[in-house]
């Protein structure tokens, strides 16, 4: 009787080994692919693209071939060719919905100061979202993006992120003096609050693009939870002036706001970015008040709020466009202490 066990137990690890022989076989292991191991990319063009923040066969995926030729000087063609053995090798297409709902169990949000403000959008300003407010001058859009670049810094448990914040300043209107009253109105360390907040003056348009481009490393380097640009599209009308440039000027805004939203997405940060207006002279009846951009801008905001001004400090917020959250309107105030209901 032993003597059959123990055949029996022969066999029945050789048919382990079996299975797992044949599963081996079914599936074999990927060595993981390098920049190096696409079509068209040497040593001396992996180091451009990695220099220019396109690191990982992620990147180059979801990149376009126009961007490499910029970064790397890589042929369209060649562009073409690398981003397709990318693609090959992550082997991207369809997932379910509920993998996607359980990814976004990460994302989570900063609370603006108001409660009635927070409600409108969601309850705060999201993670892996663009946020985007626009109105006249002094409706608030500067000093909600002041109250964030603080309230960012809160722990979680108090409407924050606990990280810090990328600020780039185009109009120059920056005031760390406002940071330091607002930060010591939430009882936080003034000192410490500036030095969490990293600020670029932007120049020009295409200096604002590099700037983003260039953010990889300090965003990981910085634990940086929340991008502000006020205002994202000051320098784009200074630098691209009348129809004939009009084009252009799109194309490189619609880049630029795809660049961003790249960034939240990978590092599961928030973004926003305030927008000028204008008065559209063919509108007769009603609000003329126009956010610059144009439909790039409006489709590529995940969040889309318009502020207007009221009597003293009450300022009006009206959700314009949003994917989960119906239309509607609040009323905050900007005191001295900051965003408040």
């Amino acid at each position: 009787m032993a003597k059959k066990s123990n055949v029996e137990e022969v066999v029945m690890v050789q048919e382990v080994a079996e299975m797992q022989t044949a599963e081996k076989e079914k599936k074999p292991e990927k060595k993981e692919v390098e920049l190096e191991d696409l079509p068209g990319i040497g040593p001396s063009t992996a180091e451009k693209l990695r220099r220019a923040g396109y690191d990982t066969i992620v990147k180059i995926a979801t990149s376009s071939p126009y961007e490499l030729e910029e970064v790397a000087d890589l042929g369209v063609e060649t562009g073409k060719r690398a981003i397709s053995a990318a693609r090959d090798a992550l082997e991207m297409g369809y997932e379910r919905a509920d993998k996607i709902l359980e990814r976004r169990k990460v994302i989570t949000r900063i609370t603006t100061g108001s409660s009635e403000l927070d409600g409108l959008i969601g309850g705060g300003v999201e993670t892996q979202a663009i946020t985007e407010a626009f109105g006249k001058f002094s409706s608030g859009k500067s000093q909600l993006g002041f109250q964030l670049a603080v309230n960012a810094q809160l722990p979680v448990e108090r409407g924050g992120l606990g990280g810090s914040v990328l600020f780039i300043d185009t109009e120059s209107t920056f005031r760390p003096e406002r940071i330091k009253q607002l930060a010591e109105a939430l009882k936080m360390d003034p000192d410490q609050v500036l030095k969490n907040i990293h600020v670029a003056k932007a120049v020009n348009s295409d200096h604002q693009m590099l700037l983003i481009e260039k953010s990889e490393e300090i965003i990981k380097r910085e634990n940086i939870k929340l991008i502000i640009i006020d205002s994202l599209t000051s320098h784009f009308r200074t630098d691209y002036i009348g129809r004939g440039a009009l084009s252009e000027r799109q194309q490189k805004l619609n880049k630029h706001i795809h660049a961003l939203q790249r960034l939240a997405d990978q590092n599961n940060l928030a973004v926003y970015i305030t927008n000028q207006v204008m008065d559209n002279p063919g509108i007769l009846f009603g609000d003329p008040t126009t956010p610059i951009g144009g439909h790039v801008l409006a489709h590529a905001a995940t969040y889309r709020l318009y502020f207007r001004k009221s009597k003293e400090e009450k300022r009006i917020a009206k959700l314009v466009d949003s994917p989960s959250m119906p239309e509607g309107e609040c009323v905050f105030r900007v005191t001295p202490e900051g965003v408040r209901d």
